[in-house]
């Protein structure tokens, strides 16, 4: 199900070098006619309309290009609902896993799509410690931390507002999430910005800064099924160009060792299918592939991801110094959409940020932020066929 097709819908068409449109969360009771505003150019087009989650009134924004490739998201969560991407014979399908309706996000234990933050992936015991200050924070995945907490930045209303330039239009999304959110120190105001252009690559970038000390991981958490949510992803070929991971222990925290791939089955420097070797892999893959030291602002091909029956290819650069690889292990067949069940290995995960447990491990790249800094991650999905 389309979820802009929620709500009957009336249209208005602007136009201009450069358009902006802007809304924040309102509640149910308010009587303000629904409407879809459209912003086109260059054969680039934005879309809003509106829908309900936890009683409120958000907003589901469709980015689409000249080559027919749509992207839908929400200023809920951050949440990219639905991906159309052409295969090699020009057909059309969604690519990512979703929920048939904004509040399935709402009640999401899985992160579908969505914007994770302000500590994208896990922090052991739920601890950390900050220029001599301990800090707790939510357990919420078994004795760890995970994605920001009980309520991260997947369930948050953020603002918004559509930027369109000649090459590329999107949404800007922005929250401040204030001092001792889920346990984190500092006032942290958050921005992410989708772009879609011409080209097919989808940005996804984002910025914060903080009042005083904090720490900060922020990530797209995307579950991607190149085949069109036809078969699993065990028989898409990936390539990760990571000579190293790193280990992790019984509840998937880093051992704090960095080893290398080569001679084992994370090894993804040539291409292979997923399933290859995951019987090889204790519960399959959900690990930390090392691309760099230390983020460095530069952007580096991460990854690429191939579906051969349909011919799809994505490739995946990003600025961070690492990748976490989810391979789908704990889906499980309780979310079915459209008739079709996620079981496990139907979608996977390709998370650029810096690494699990950074805060608690010394060698690790650092995810500290300082009042007088400006948090910056890229992301770049491009989509093509061969």
């Amino acid at each position: 199900m389309n979820l802009l097709n929620a709500k009957s819908l009336s249209a208005l068409t602007l136009a201009g070098a450069l358009s902006l449109y802007s809304c924040g969360p309102k509640t149910a009771d308010d009587s303000s006619a629904d409407t879809q505003e459209m912003i086109q150019t260059s054969g680039l087009e934005v879309t809003v309309s509106n829908a309900t989650v936890e009683g409120q009134e958000a907003q589901i924004y469709t980015l689409k290009n000249s080559n027919g490739l749509e992207v839908d998201l929400s200023n809920y969560g951050g949440v990219i609902t639905r991906l159309m991407v052409p295969d090699k014979n020009g057909k059309l399908e969604n690519v990512v896993l979703h929920y048939e309706n904004l509040e399935g996000y709402s009640s999401s234990a899985n992160y579908i799509g969505a914007t994770v933050g302000r500590y994208a992936n896990r922090i052991a015991n739920g601890k950390f410690e900050l220029d001599g200050k301990d800090y707790t924070l939510a357990t919420n995945d078994g004795d760890h931390h995970l994605h920001g907490g009980d309520k991260g930045f997947n369930k948050v209303f953020w603002n918004a507002e559509i930027v369109k330039t000649e090459n590329q239009a999107g949404v800007v999304l922005t929250y401040t999430s204030p001092d001792g959110e889920e346990g984190f120190p500092g006032e942290l105001k958050t921005k992410v910005s989708f772009l879609l252009n011409d080209a097919n690559d989808l940005t996804v970038a984002f910025e914060a800064s903080t009042d005083q000390a904090t720490i900060v991981n922020l990530t797209h958490h995307g579950y991607f099924n190149l085949s069109g949510l036809k078969e699993n992803i065990l028989g898409h070929e990936l390539t990760i160009n990571a000579a190293d991971y790193t280990p992790v222990d019984s509840g998937l925290i880093p051992t704090g060792e960095v080893l290398a791939v080569e001679g084992t089955a994370f090894d993804f420097t040539s291409p292979h299918t997923i399933g290859e070797r995951i019987a090889q892999v204790e519960g399959g893959y959900d690990h930390n592939y090392v691309l760099k030291t230390e983020a460095d602002g530069k952007m580096t091909k991460m990854a690429e991801l191939y579906h051969p029956g349909s011919g799809r290819l994505m490739e995946l650069y990003a600025d961070s110094p690492a990748v976490q690889f989810y391979s789908g292990n704990f889906l499980d067949g309780s979310i079915k959409v459209d008739g079709t069940s996620y079981d496990q290995y139907f979608g996977l995960c390709l998370e650029p940020q810096t690494f699990p447990n950074s805060p608690n491990e010394e060698s690790f790249p650092s995810a500290r932020l300082n009042p007088d800094e400006t948090y910056r991650h890229t992301i770049k999905y491009h989509f093509g066929v061969k």
